[in-house]
Order: structure tokens, then C-alpha cells, then sequence
């Protein structure tokens, strides 16, 4: 039997050129009986992994190659080279290839030179794809440059696509073979992996060349020819010995991805110790640090297992290359908190990694690292989000740009963006397709969008309607484009350019890998997760404003206030108590201790709540059910959550005691069971899991539900160590709310954008808790908010010109450099002296922040439009216009117009305009308990939108936060309501809402009855 190997392979990484997934086309080759695949991305190795672990799994042989295309400068005529890999120095030739080609161009783009030829390519095998558009002479004079620069290991390729002058093209090029001296291979060119896919391939052509596809004309393949095509059909278009080239060509690429050898950083030990000797001296100086003279027996115990299991998997590098970060960031005065699992580790809190003790928490080690799982520790640290760039900027700079560099994120088509891309290249109206993509939400399934489309005015049954929703189903989830990771760094001993090849990110000064996190968890490469978050950034300006000496250690623990506080769900602005869900289940939990909080965090999440696990927990916390364990082994495991599971590391430790699992079959079976919907592999867990439970006694139906719960866990598992993280945050921002709201809420306002809440409630929270608020002040304010103290109980907030949309920091501070000299009386002395262009003179009039010049709006505006300074054009020359009498300002049009500048009014809330205005009866929010307590159960609301959230969890019940002129207002939408009011749920912008008071244990929300859009009455008040 004939067999064949297919040698030029694009798949969807070559974005908009093919529409195969690398996956789908090895799982096809190996279907169709080919001996092998090469898979030739144009100038890209992005999508090989995933091909790798497609080939492992059907134990298809897989070719590494790429695609490169030479324009033609400097050459006889333009040049197609496919390169394939036989062994691991050619596979790093080709990377340094790419990595050059891609370095020289923008993020997304390549630039080939002839001299990129002349690089070290020896290794490599070239297959010379030549345009049927090239005339003999063209393609002698190509030939005689290639023979003369390519002495080895070049085949001339060739695809039958059935089109036109097929035979004289082969009869052509096989004169050029023969004169030459370059055997032929036959080559499939595949761009789909069945035939079935040419009308996405029409619609990815139509986009790569930013035109409609009947615009296309013959940028459009002819036919769907290009395809992974049956060895038989492929047996009648080519010889016999152009099919037999390719297995021989196969048979010479013996490379394997599994071949990589990753090497960490050397040059943090130091020349005259060992990797971990070098670890143990440092851990050791930071447990004295920690605990002085009185380190817990326990605590040295556990430094102890950590090295050495640190040691045997010779992963010493890893916690180095972490601490000199950490270091760095501390030296520098930036705030850096490691989390996840790291917080499983005595040696990452030794090492001033993580601030979680553990000799204050029950943690697994192996939750962090295990030598059954084999693969590098992942260790997460967060930096403050406006500083995070000097981390990374210190990675390259320590490392260079050849050994350092981000991951990559593949992004992937969404409805939304599918629906867009499909549509433009079928030619609906762009005014259409916005008005779709609005109109549906994230959780709108495929079935509901015919009618979506009929609600927009499309006729479903339309020939071009049917083909916009059967592509876009089909576009769903493909490559769209190669991003950056959000803060992973890959780091190596040797130039990157030897394991992967490298580009430039679309950020300035950043360089990017090919592949994303889940490639490099596949080959167990290094990643270091430098991320941003911005609580870390609100902290460390609250303390600075505080006191220059304050720091986090100085904050008082376990505050009677702050839990206070807490437990009346006063937690807007606090780092992750902020949300909906945890306002409503803290007055339910009421935390009175650290530990509170740990499990508070954990305990609003997926996991659990899928789990079955959230009410028997508060029930017990309630002392309204008895605690009790399902045996006395479980009860160490299951004390400190009233025996009802929440974390994934009790998950780990339930099967450890339950069922003899070893601390690394605990860990591979957490790993399991969140990946179990995607990769399968449930099975042989859960009879192993059950086994041992009834091995030790249990009944089938308690080893059953644990089986359950875990499942719960699967893709949403929660771990200890990261919520023990996150709740040393929660606690320091909740005390700074407490006894400084004032700082608090003015280093929130000046870290935008970051967190749950936008600057409007911030400062009506702020406001509520006793701060002053004043406004932006062309004479007063500063770029950012500043602290007022004023002698009252909290210092006043000056609002600063970050707060105005449409100005630049830049220009605002040689702005406040003039006015150090003098403030301005004028608004012609203010354009006089700071230049301020008319575009920025209206937004400072409309912001209100020209009130110390002229307090009436109308005035600041005329004098805005008057001025005619424009730069230097007229600098030298004076205008002067007589302003017309104005009637004074109407309240209306100042609360709108700074709603457009700021977000927010400080004078009055759109809705208590709104409330005078229209006829029926509506309750405020600040009278809603009053209400229950007068058994008035169904109520009127108006509010504005701040929030809409639709938990994966919640059965489809639509969660929507309205605020009024004094509070928020939590709305329930169950799902008949949500599909009866869809277009004012989703698109209202200021809501009516009748329903029903809910109120249990100090968290109320309104069970919507009736929904209405009034935004129209906005409209007309404006």
C-alpha cells in the first residue's frame, strides 16, 4: 500500500491564511493513513506544540517546519523556501531564522533578507515552492541562485490544486528539475483540513486582504483542492516517485519537541557554592528574620522536606531567579505579594516570597511541587500595576533580550468578534452588524441568534444571513492573533532562540515568545508570573499619604472595627469583599478573625458553590446544624471548615487519608479533575479514589458524594494558599477603609482603572463615611487626588485633573509649573500663560473646574469658545469679544454635562433630577429597610447601571446593581424576566425596576418583577 507524508502544512497560527487547528490536522492525517505531517506556519512555530500533543496521542510521526517567502529584492525572483527540521540543530537554526525575521518587524509582521540565507542553515532541509506565475526564465535563474547558495538538502515542491494549465506548469517544472539537478516532492500546500472548510477559507481571505469576498476575484483559492486529500486521490495526480520523495524526506526528520532540554539561570549562585547550598543559606537567614531565635520545630521540619525534594528535582534556579525579583522590587520600593500555591511553601516565606506563615496555616507542599508530577513549581507574584513594568524591564535588562522574554496568549474568535469578521467579509452593513453584536450577550447560545438577527431586521431564511450564522459557528474559538501574556516571563540559561523563536510585543521595549502558558506547561519550561494588580498600588499610596515611615507590618492585626465593618458589608473598594456576591454572603459569614476571610474569599466561588458546599457551611457556622465528620481521620482535615470541604487542598488531603492516595496522586488528581472536560482522564481516579474509601471503611454513598464534590471543584477548586494570600490584602485594605476612608478612597480614585467599583461610587461611598469631596479646581487641584486636612474627623479629597476626561498629564504639569507663580483670575490669562488649546478649555469648563474664575457654567463656556489661542499661530496676538448677557445654568445641564467629563456630580445624581420629573411613586434606597419593616414587600427602584453580571453557577439569573442618589441597589433577574426585559437589562442605562424586597440576615436585594428602560427620561431632562 502506498503511503505518503504530507510536507507543507499551514494551520490556523498562520492567522488568516489557513483555517485547519494544528490538532485537527494531524488527528486527519493520521485518519487518513499519512506516515507523517509537517506543519510549516509562515514564519511562525507558534502552533507546534499543540500539534505535539495531537501526535502523541494518536502516535502520529510530526514534522517541525515553517514557511518562509522572500519578496524578491536582492533575488533573481520572489522565493518560497519550506524548511523542515531533521534534528535539534536544525530546529534551532529554523528558530533563529524566525526569531530574526520577526525582530525586524512590528507585532505580527516578519521581514526575510537575502542575507538571512547566508545564516547557519546547514542543518536545515529546503523545500523550493516556486509560483506557477514565474516564467523559465525566472525560474532558471532561481534555481542557479539556490544550487549555488543551498549545496545540500533542496527538493523542488509541488501542489496539484486541479487549476488551470496544470499540465504545462508540471510539464515546466520538470524540465527544471531535470536541468538543475533538484528532485521534486510532491507537496499538498494545505490550508483546510477538509473540503468543507473552503467558505471559511473565502471569509479569512476576504479579511486578510481588508475587502468583501466578491471583491476578492482571484484572491480566492479557485478551488478546495487545498485540503488533506485521500492517499488514493493523491496517487493519481502524482508520480509514484514524487509520493516515495516525501517518505523519504519524512524518514530523515527524526526531531522531537520532547527533545528540548531547558536549562535555568546559573548566574544567581554564586561561584563557590551549589545551587542549594546557595537556597539553604538564604531560606535559613530569612527563617531568622521571621522568627528570631524561636523558629517553630515544625517550621524547620518543613524547610527541611521542601529542599530536599527542592534539590532532587533540581529546581534550586527557579526559587533564586523568584527572590532576586523580589529583592529587586523591595530595593526599589515597590510592594510585591507572591501567591497561589507558593504560598504552600516554608521556603518561599523564608524567602520573603509569600507573606503567608505557615506555621499559622495547615498547607500542602505538594500542592506546589511534587516529584510524581515533574514539572517546574508555578509561583505567582503580583507588583503593583503602575510599577510592574520596572520588573520586567530588570528581567531584560539582567538576562538580555535573547534569554528573557513574555509569553504569548492566543487569542481566539468569540461571538461577538466572529459575528463581526463574518459579516464584514459578507458584506452586511456595519451599522447592522454593531447593532447585533449589542444586542447579544455573552451567554447567548448559537440557537438563540436567529432570533437576535430578526430583532435586528434580518430575514434568517436569506441564503446570506444562513451563511453569517453557519461561519461564524464555525470561526468560534479559532486563532485570532498572537498577544502577550499577562505578566509570565520565560527566562533561560541559553538564548531563548534556541527553544522557541521570539517577537516583538505590540508594547514598546517588550519581546514575546510564540507560545502561551499551557505550551509551556506541555514542555516543562520555566515561567515566571509577574503580575500586576492594582490593590497593591491603592496600598502603598495610602500608607505614603499616611506617613513617609508607615509600612503594612505596622497595621494592627486582628481589628474589632474593621470585622466590624465587614460584617455590614461596608466593603466597597476593599480587595475581593468588593463584589455583589461577597457583600451579600458577608453579613451571612460575618468574619471576626483572619482565617474568616480566608475561607470568605474562597467560599463565593464556583467550586464551592457547585459543590453543594456554601449552605451546609454557614448552616454549621450558624450553630444551626451540628458539625460532624464522616470519620475521626477526616476531622484534622476538615476542623477549620466545620467539616464541609472548600478548598482543593482538603480535596488533596481527603484522599490522602481516605484513601491512601500519596501526596502526588493527590496532586495529579486535583490536575485531573480540572482539566477532566477538557482532556478526559476521570476514570482511573475515581475508582481509585473509591477503592481506597471503601478499602478504609467508608460506604460507597460518602465516597460517592466526595467524588461529587470534587468534580464541583473541577474546573473552580479554590486553593487555601491562594485565598491565605489574598486575605492579608483584604484585611490591610479593609483597615485602611476603616480608620483612613478618606486616604483609602483617594489612592483608589488615583490607581483607576483597577477593581470592581468606578470612581462615582467610590467618592458617594467616601462621601457616605463622612469625607469631604471637592470638585476639580483650575486653581487648586493637582494631576492626581490629593489629601486636604481641614481639622475635621477625616481630611477632605481635592479632586485632581486625572478625574477630567480628554487632558494629558503632560500638559497639565507645565500647566501647574505656571500657576506656582500666580493662580489665574482669567480665563484669557490662563490661556495667555499655559497655552491651553480650546478642546481643553472645554473640558475644564464642562468639568465644572473653572468655578474660581466665573461660577457660572454658560460663562465658562462662551469664554472657552472666544479664545483663539491655538498654539504659537496668534500667540502675540489679543482678541477681545464682548460676552453676551447668559441665563443662569440649569442644574440639569451641569449634572450631565459632568457626567460626560468626570463620570460622576458632585452637585446633584442624575436620579433625583429624574425623580421630580416623572409621576409614579419610587423608593429610595436608603428607605428600603424601612419599607420591610412596614411590610410594604413590592417597591419601585430607579437607579443607573453600574454593574450586570451573570454567573456561570446562577442558573442564568441575572445579577444587576443600580445606584441612586444615595446607595446601590441589588437587583435579582431571574431568567423569564431577563428574556421578557432583555433590551433594557442589557442595553438600559438607567432603569425602572418593580419587584419584591428579599431581605436575609443584613443583605436585601429586590426580586425584579418589572423591568423598564428610562433612559429616555434622562434624555429629555438633559
Amino acid at each position: 500500500m502506498c503511503t505518503y507524508a504530507e510536507l507543507h502544512a499551514l494551520s490556523s497560527f498562520s492567522f488568516r491564511r489557513s483555517v485547519a487547528n494544528p490538532q485537527e490536522l494531524v488527528h486527519h492525517a493520521h485518519a487518513l493513513g499519512y506516515q507523517s505531517i509537517a506543519i510549516t506556519d509562515e514564519v511562525s512555530l507558534a502552533g507546534v506544540v499543540r500539534a505535539h500533543e495531537a501526535a502523541t496521542d494518536c502516535g502520529m510521526h510530526l514534522i517541525i517546519g515553517s514557511e518562509c517567502y522572500w519578496p524578491g529584492e536582492g533575488l533573481p525572483a520572489p522565493l518560497k523556501l519550506i524548511f523542515l527540521v531533521p534534528d535539534q540543530m536544525a530546529y534551532e537554526q529554523l528558530c533563529h531564522l524566525i526569531t530574526q525575521a520577526r525582530r525586524r518587524g512590528p507585532k505580527g509582521s516578519y521581514e526575510l533578507l537575502v542575507s538571512d540565507l547566508e545564516l547557519d542553515l546547514s542543518s536545515l532541509l529546503f523545500i523550493w515552492k516556486p509560483s506557477p506565475d514565474l516564467s523559465i526564465k525566472q525560474l532558471n535563474a532561481l534555481a542557479t541562485w539556490l544550487k549555488q547558495h543551498v549545496t545540500n538538502n533542496l527538493w523542488l515542491g509541488i501542489s496539484r490544486h486541479l487549476q488551470a494549465n496544470d499540465d504545462e506548469w508540471l510539464e515546466t517544472i520538470t524540465q527544471v528539475s531535470h536541468d538543475h539537478a533538484i528532485p521534486i516532492v510532491a507537496c499538498g500546500g494545505v490550508l483546510m483540513s477538509q473540503r468543507s472548510q473552503k467558505p471559511l477559507l473565502d471569509v479569512m481571505t476576504a479579511l486578510r486582504n481588508h475587502c468583501r469576498i466578491d471583491e476578492c476575484g482571484l484572491g480566492l483559492e479557485a478551488n478546495a483542492e487545498a485540503h488533506l486529500r485521500p492517499i488514493t486521490t493523491l496517487e493519481r495526480l502524482y508520480p509514484q516517485k514524487w509520493l516515495d520523495e516525501s517518505i523519504n524526506i519524512a524518514r530523515r526528520c527524526s526531531f522531537s519537541m520532547n527533545q528540548l532540554s531547558y536549562q535555568y539561570p546559573k548566574e544567581l549562585v554564586p561561584k563557590d557554592q551549589t545551587p542549594i547550598g546557595h537556597l539553604r543559606s538564604l531560606t535559613y537567614a530569612g527563617l531568622s528574620a521571621r522568627y528570631g531565635k524561636t523558629a517553630p520545630d515544625a517550621v524547620k521540619a518543613l524547610i527541611e522536606h521542601e529542599l530536599s525534594i527542592i534539590e532532587e528535582m533540581s529546581v534550586e534556579a527557579f526559587f533564586l531567579t523568584v527572590h532576586d525579583l523580589v529583592c529587586f522590587a523591595k530595593c526599589q520600593g515597590i510592594l510585591c505579594q507572591g501567591r497561589g500555591s507558593a504560598a504552600n511553601s516554608a521556603v518561599c516565606y523564608c524567602l520573603g516570597i509569600t507573606e503567608v506563615d505557615p506555621a499559622q496555616q495547615s498547607l500542602l507542599f505538594e500542592r506546589f511541587i511534587s516529584k510524581e508530577r515533574d514539572e517546574p513549581p508555578d509561583i505567582d507574584v503580583d507588583f503593583e500595576h503602575e510599577r510592574r513594568e520596572e520588573i520586567l524591564q530588570y528581567i531584560y535588562q539582567k538576562y538580555g533580550r535573547s534569554r528573557a522574554a513574555l509569553a504569548a496568549t492566543v487569542v481566539t474568535y468569540r461571538p461577538k468578534s466572529a459575528l463581526k469578521d463574518v459579516g464584514r467579509a459578507l458584506g452586511f452593513d456595519v451599522s447592522t452588524l454593531n447593532k447585533l453584536t449589542r444586542s447579544l450577550a455573552w451567554w447567548d447560545k448559537p440557537q438563540d441568534w436567529p432570533k437576535r438577527l430578526k430583532e435586528c431586521g434580518l430575514n434568517q431564511e436569506h441564503t446570506k444571513t444562513q451563511w453569517l450564522l453557519t461561519l461564524t459557528q464555525q470561526l468560534i474559538g479559532m486563532p485570532r492573533h498572537l498577544s502577550q501574556h499577562v505578566g509570565g516571563m520565560v527566562i533561560s540559561d541559553e538564548p531563548l532562540y534556541k527553544l522557541v523563536p521570539i517577537e516583538n510585543a505590540a508594547m514598546p521595549d517588550r519581546t514575546i515568545i510564540q507560545w502561551d502558558k499551557d505550551d509551556l506547561e506541555t514542555l516543562g519550561l520555566l515561567k515566571v508570573d509577574c503580575l500586576a494588580l492594582g490593590m497593591l498600588t491603592v496600598l502603598r499610596k495610602t500608607i505614603q499619604s499616611l506617613s513617609s515611615n508607615m509600612s503594612l507590618a505596622d497595621i494592627p492585626k486582628e481589628d474589632f472595627a474593621t470585622y466590624d465593618m465587614l460584617c455590614q458589608a461596608d466593603a466597597i473598594g476593599v480587595f475581593q469583599v468588593e463584589s455583589r456576591a461577597q457583600m451579600a454572603m458577608l453579613p451571612r459569614l460575618k468574619p471576626r478573625c483572619f482565617y474568616d476571610l480566608v475561607i470568605e474569599i474562597a467560599i463565593v466561588r464556583p467550586g464551592p458553590i457547585q459543590g453543594d458546599m456554601v449552605h451546609p457551611y454557614l448552616k454549621r457556622r450558624q450553630t444551626k446544624e451540628a458539625v460532624a465528620y464522616p470519620n475521626p481521620k477526616l476531622s484534622d482535615v476538615l476542623k477549620r471548615t466545620l467539616g464541609v470541604p472548600i478548598f482543593q487542598e482538603q480535596v488533596m488531603q481527603i484522599a490522602m487519608v481516605a484513601a491512601d492516595f500519596s501526596p502526588g496522586q493527590a496532586d495529579q488528581l486535583r490536575r485531573a479533575m480540572a482539566a477532566w472536560k477538557r482532556r478526559g482522564g476521570l476514570e482511573p481516579f475515581r475508582d481509585q479514589l473509591i477503592e481506597g474509601m471503601l478499602n478504609n471503611g467508608y460506604t460507597l454513598e460518602f465516597a460517592e458524594r466526595i467524588y461529587g464534590q470534587i468534580q464541583g471543584f473541577g474546573d473552580y477548586g479554590f486553593p487555601e494558599s491562594h485565598a491565605a494570600s489574598f486575605a492579608l490584602l483584604t484585611y490591610f485594605s479593609a483597615w485602611l477603609k476603616c480608620h483612613h476612608p478618606a486616604a483609602f478612597a483617594c489612592a483608589l480614585l488615583n490607581s483607576q482603572p483597577m477593581g470592581f467599583y468606578a470612581p462615582a461610587q467610590i467618592i458617594h461611598d467616601a462621601q457616605r463615611h463622612g469625607v469631604e469631596i471637592r470638585a476639580v479646581d483650575i486653581n487648586n487641584s493637582q494631576w492626581d487626588c490629593v489629601l486636604v486636612n481641614t481639622g475635621a474627623k477625616h481630611p477632605a479629597i481635592q479632586l485632581g485633573f486625572n478625574q477630567v476626561k480628554g487632558l494629558s498629564a503632560e500638559r497639565i504639569d507645565r500647566f501647574i509649573k505656571q500657576r506656582a507663580h500666580q493662580h489665574f483670575d482669567s480665563i484669557d490669562t490662563l490661556v495667555e500663560r499655559t497655552g491651553l488649546y480650546k478642546n481643553e478649555l472645554r473640558a475644564l469648563s464642562k468639568a465644572g473646574a473653572l468655578y474660581s474664575i466665573d461660577q457660572d457654567r454658560r460663562s465658562t463656556h462662551w469664554s472657552a469658545l472666544a479664545t483663539r489661542y491655538q498654539g504659537d499661530l496668534l500667540s502675540n496676538t489679543k482678541i477681545h469679544e464682548n460676552k453676551p448677557k447668559l441665563s443662569p445654568t440649569p442644574i440639569a445641564q451641569i449634572v450631565f454635562e459632568d457626567y460626560e467629563t468626570l463620570g460622576y456630580s458632585l452637585s446633584h445624581h442624575p436620579i433625583a433630577l429624574l425623580r421630580q420629573k416623572i409621576a409614579h411613586q419610587s423608593v429610595r434606597s436608603d428607605r428600603l429597610k424601612k419599607s420591610t419593616k412596614n411590610s410594604v414587600q413590592c417597591v419601585d427602584v430607579l437607579g443607573l447601571v453600574t454593574h450586570r453580571q451573570r454567573p456561570g453557577t446562577a442558573s442564568g439569573v441575572i445579577f444587576l446593581s443600580i445606584e441612586d442618589e444615595v446607595g446601590l441597589i441589588n437587583i435579582i433577574v431571574w431568567p423569564k424576566i431577563a428574556v421578557r426585559y432583555r433590551a433594557a437589562v442589557l442595553m438600559g442605562q438607567a432603569l425602572r425596576v418593580r419587584g419584591y424586597i428579599q431581605s436575609r440576615d443584613g443583605s436585601l436585594h429586590i426580586i425584579a418583577r418589572n423591568i423598564w428602560s428610562i433612559d429616555h427620561e434622562l434624555t429629555a431632562i438633559a
